[in-house]
């Protein structure tokens, strides 16, 4: 594999964050021309932040998160069977990211699993996912419905659904553009750090959903992952949220009969690009 797709357990190195405003015009849309799913542009809004300091922040919060798991004797080692298994999925997962992005093919992907007993997991921005136990293991789900939420919060990370809410919650467009003005890209810079550090809690709405939903559904399919998983995952979350504890990952992530009807109706469009994968 090569260097930018490894999987890394230990800490890293954050970059220098490079503050810069992108113009709406500059932006590479983060839709590949063969997408078979249909979900247009990225939000604009996204470009009136700045990534590098989102993918900061997502570094920072997810070294926080990792160390507080550690001292509390609850992150996987390396040798854990179940952290494998989620490495060997994002491992045939990052290779598709960089027709969704361009940046994402240049991120430090990392994968861990955290103890616990919380149906949840996560891709912070610059690429940095965590799933916890309970989710594996409550729903018992299969190694195609994994890459599904991998796929599906990956999406996220790609598709920069954090940048863009940072940037509606830090302000309107003018707002941004005039304390950039008034008192330089790092004022933005600090207002988007205080955005940052709600990363794990972030609610998307209903289309950032709905987007993560196909893209990952679509990145899954081009790994050779069955798409019909991602209806028998959203089926056992629906399940699960008729039960009493554990549900974070739905409290950021409600599931119902629209998912699932969208999802089923987008299935076809990427059977095709999973039996090509499963072909070769």
């Amino acid at each position: 594999m090569c260097s930018r797709c490894e999987l890394l357990l230990g800490p890293w190195h954050g970059r220098r964050a490079f503050l810069r405003l992108a113009g709406a015009g500059a932006a590479v849309s983060a839709a590949p021309v063969l997408a078979q799913v249909d979900v247009g542009q990225s939000s604009v809004a996204r470009n009136l932040v700045p990534a590098d300091t989102v993918e900061q922040a997502g570094v920072q919060q997810y070294g926080e998160l990792l160390a507080k798991a550690k001292a509390q004797g609850a992150l996987a080692p390396d040798g854990h069977p179940q952290l494998q298994r989620l490495r060997a999925i994002a491992a045939r997962l990052i290779p598709f990211v960089g027709s969704w992005n361009p940046r994402a093919a240049q991120w430090k992907w990392q994968v861990n699993l955290i103890g616990s007993k919380q149906i949840n997991a996560f891709c912070l921005p610059g690429g940095k996912i965590a799933f916890y136990t309970g989710i594996l293991d409550q729903l018992k789900l299969s190694d195609d419905e994994v890459a599904m939420v991998m796929g599906h919060e990956m999406a996220h990370a790609l598709r920069e659904h954090a940048r863009a809410r940072m940037a509606k919650s830090a302000g309107t467009g003018a707002a941004l553009s005039i304390a950039s003005q008034l008192f330089g890209l790092g004022e933005v810079g600090n207002m988007v750090a205080k955005a940052g550090t709600q990363l794990l809690t972030l609610k998307f709405s209903r289309g950032d959903e709905t987007d993560a939903d196909l893209v990952g559904l679509e990145l899954a399919a081009r790994a050779g992952y069955d798409p019909r998983a991602s209806v028998s995952l959203w089926t056992k979350m629906a399940a699960a949220s008729k039960n009493e504890g554990g549900l974070n990952f739905l409290s950021t992530h409600p599931s119902g009969t629209d998912r699932i009807r969208i999802l089923e109706a987008n299935v076809p469009k990427v059977d095709g690009l999973y039996r090509a994968a499963k072909r070769g």
